[in-house]
This record gives structure tokens, C-alpha cells and sequence, in this order.
């Protein structure tokens, strides 16, 4: 019998069109995406199979595949759990641009080990490229509403700052750095706010 998640934190769908919302369900499926989680830190996504999450999760394999089409599936499951990665626009003082960057600091503290996993050398880059689409979006979004018009040159520019922010969350995920959030914050803003409003001038 096949569940479909119909949102986060809400109950599953069965294959019958009835809700449930048993707690096994969330029990078995949170199982197995810790498995995943634990097998990445220690060999790598891409070295990962089926057989080895259904053995870490001590579940059988009709159960996994009832949950979940393969491993990519269970990965991709995980993505919610990362709220970092879904930012919400503005939020900062009147004309502030890339608000979200200190709370997205700030998560991937709070969520570690997950991010270290999901978006670390380890993780087979997937979920990282996943996170660039959307960080990618609201930045577009924030530099449209500040006035830079739709062209090749702001889709130059939104690859920068990504980049960027993208460079540091790297670095901090992988301890090449002990920097705090607001030090992150701090050296991302100054790297990238000059550029960009220079760009942004008429």
C-alpha cells in the first residue's frame, strides 16, 4: 500500500484515498530517513543502497518500498526538515536586501548534523543543487522588487551572490570555518552589498 505525504505535518494519504494519520507511519518513515542520514556521514550517499537503509532502519523491504520509490525518494523527503532552505523574502528593515542570510546561518546551526549530511561533500551534491534553485528564487525575487530589470545581467548577478552564500555555507557545514552566524552574515553582506548596488543604480 502506497502513503503520499499531502504536506508537512500532515497526515498520509493511502492508496484508497483515506486519510491516516498513524503514528507508525511517521515512525517507520522517520526511521528510515535517519538511516539515510547516519550512512551518508559515514560512506557517502553515492556508495548507499536500498539494502543498506532497510538494514540500518531494521525494516523489510516491502515496508521501505512501501514508503518510498528508492533512495533519491527518501533523500528528497528530508528536504523539508531543512527549513533553512526555504527562506522567505525581505523580512529585514525598509530597502534591506538578503534578510534571510543571518536566520539561514542560524538554522544550519541548529539543524547540523541533517545539513552536514543533506548538503555536505558526502551528500552527492543533490540537495545542494536543490538548495541553490531556491535561494537562487528568492534572490531574483528581492533584486526584481529593488528595481533591476529582468536580463542577463541580473541572472549574472544572482549567480554571484548565490555563489557567494553558497561558498560560506560550505564552508561552515565542512569546519573549514568557526565563524558565527552573524560573522557569516557579516562577511557575506560585505562581499556581495557593493556589487550589487552598484549594479543596481541607474
Amino acid at each position: 500500500m502506497v502513503n503520499e505525504q499531502i504536506g508537512p505535518g500532515v497526515p498520509y494519504r493511502t492508496e484508497g484515498g483515506k486519510v491516516s494519520g498513524d503514528r507508525r507511519v511517521r515512525r517507520t518513515r522517520r526511521l528510515i530517513q535517519e538511516a539515510l542520514v547516519a550512512l551518508i556521514l559515514e560512506k557517502g550517499y553515492d556508495a548507499v543502497t536500498v539494502t543498506d537503509i532497510i538494514e540500518r532502519a531494521d525494516v523489510g523491504r516491502s515496508t521501505f518500498y512501501a514508503h518510498f520509490t528508492d533512495k533519491q525518494d527518501v533523500l528528497f523527503s528530508n528536504i523539508e526538515q531543512l527549513t533553512f532552505l526555504h527562506p522567505a523574502p525581505g523580512g529585514g528593515g525598509p530597502g534591506e536586501l538578503f534578510a534571510f542570510s543571518r536566520p539561514m546561518f542560524e538554522h544550519v546551526g541548529e539543524q547540523e548534523r541533517l545539513v552536514r549530511a543533506l548538503m555536505g561533500r558526502r551528500s552527492g551534491g543533490l540537495v545542494h543543487a536543490r538548495g541553490e534553485q531556491l535561494l537562487a528564487a528568492v534572490v531574483r525575487n528581492e533584486l526584481v522588487a529593488a528595481g533591476a530589470g529582468e536580463s542577463a545581467a541580473l541572472d549574472l548577478l544572482v549567480t554571484c551572490v548565490v555563489g557567494a552564500f553558497m561558498g560560506l555555507l560550505r564552508a561552515r557545514i565542512e569546519g573549514e570555518t568557526t565563524a558565527s552566524p552573524a560573522e557569516l552574515d557579516a562577511a557575506f553582506r560585505a562581499a556581495v552589498l557593493p556589487g550589487v548596488r552598484a549594479a543596481l543604480k541607474p
